[in-house]
């Protein structure tokens, strides 16, 4: 059904996100364990996800100018060389800040141009009718992998401690090496030039009655809502519970979201795409609050089971409808938009879950967040009825071909659906 593109496609993400993972597990040990210094540890994210947020206009704008796979092996070829970096300045367990948290900024801007390029490569290899699956197998295997990646994270720094690295290096030559074999996948665009064109993005997001409510429902559900920042206190205050209980609760939103992914992998696509999707979502505002009143770990691990099952569901619905419903020629820009929506939700979603636990404890920020989450469907709901309506993921289907400016004014009068 897939072709060796998508393959190994799929493989270069996997180790990419593998060792993404696996790097947040060891540089945040190493740099607390030099400095006892836990303001260290946030600024290992920041330097990643401040160049995501500093260049999300350029980056799309790249993606959707430049052949999309030499973009993708730039981005490969970068990470290699901070790997090299890190293998190189930590071989003798001396920890200089400075060349750390610098060469970390150089991998966030990989990861800047790696997430915008990956979302538009997609529909360029696997033909539109197995769109679907193709993004579930992509989740499924990206969350496994970032599930395996703290716990093979840990076993490298019981075994090698700073050689860690140098197995990093070896996964960027594999991610390297699985993506030569990509088409060239170049992309047509209009002879419009200057900020307009690279303001496009947005302005196709803004004017677009699926992409803005898809990508803002899922900022706002998980920025008020997450509840995985908080999983250390429920563990040991609300449950009672020691550290491994917490590695169970860590599990269960990958474990719920690979077995969705499985299953919707397998499946076809279905009728009534909007009202599933917010289902999806009133589902999984549901499990926060079960979590947040459970006193029992079997019904805690149930209810972050179906957590993650839930947001896999809605993952899957809103990245196909958002690949569908843009033209190739844009792909790039919106999904840098994406990727700053996806970034700001997860980071500002730790912190918003954090702050609040510490002001009024962490049962009561869950609970608050499980409202949260119900009335940003429930809004959602109101204000977005083309979503709403949405039949089959195909009716939000445009022709792959450039869109003039002149097609992004007003609401969007210049998309053309195959659906």
């Amino acid at each position: 059904m897939f072709s060796q593109s998508f393959v190994c496609f799929l493989g270069a993400r996997v180790a990419f996100s593998l060792a993404a993972s696996v790097l947040s597990v060891a540089i945040g040990w190493h740099l607390y364990q030099a400095t006892g210094d836990p303001f260290d540890l946030a600024l290992v994210g920041l330097m990643q996800i401040l160049p995501i947020m500093l260049l999300f206009i350029i980056t799309g704008w790249v993606v959707d100018h430049f052949p999309r796979k030499w973009v993708l092996l730039a981005c490969a070829s970068l990470q290699l060389l901070v790997f090299l970096g890190l293998a190189v300045s930590l071989t003798g367990g001396e920890v200089d800040r400075v060349v750390i948290f610098g060469l970390l900024f150089l991998n966030g801007c990989a990861r800047a141009f790696f997430g915008p390029a990956l979302q538009a490569v997609l529909p360029n290899i696997v033909h539109r009718e197995h769109l679907s699956r193709a993004v579930a197998l992509t989740s499924t295997v990206w969350n496994g992998a970032m599930t395996a990646g703290p716990f093979v994270g840990g076993l490298l720094l019981a075994q090698l401690d700073f050689a860690s690295y140098w197995v990093l290096v070896g996964l960027a030559v594999v991610s390297l090496t699985l993506l030569l074999p990509l088409p060239e996948l170049r992309v047509e665009q209009s002879s419009q030039r200057g900020s307009r064109e690279l303001l496009q993005g947005v302005r196709f997001v803004l004017g677009n009655p699926y992409v803005l409510p898809s990508i803002s429902l899922d900022m706002f559900i998980v920025l008020l809502g997450s509840v995985v920042a908080l999983l250390p206190v429920f563990a040991a205050d609300v449950l009672g519970l020691g550290p491994e209980a917490l590695g169970l609760l860590r599990a269960m939103p990958a474990l719920g979201a690979v077995a969705a992914g499985a299953v919707m992998a397998r499946l076809p696509d279905g009728r009534r795409v909007g009202r599933r999707l917010f289902v999806a979502l009133l589902v999984f505002a549901v499990s926060i609050l079960i979590f947040a009143l459970s006193t029992s770990l079997w019904l805690s691990l149930a209810a972050l089971f179906v957590y993650g099952a839930s947001d896999m569901v809605s993952v899957n619905l809103r990245s196909t409808l958002i690949q569908l419903a843009t033209p190739d020629s844009l792909r790039g820009r919106v999904g840098a938009v994406n990727s700053l929506f996806i970034a700001t939700s997860n980071d500002l979603g730790d912190f918003r879950a954090g702050a609040v636990a510490a002001a009024v404890g962490a049962v009561p920020a869950a609970v608050v967040g499980a409202g949260c989450a119900v009335i940003v469907t429930l809004v959602g709901w109101k204000v977005s009825p083309k979503l709403q309506c949405l039949d089959r993921l195909s009716d939000a289907d445009v022709e792959a071909a450039p869109v003039s400016d002149e097609d992004l004014v007003g609401s969007h009068r210049g998309q053309r659906s195959r659906g």
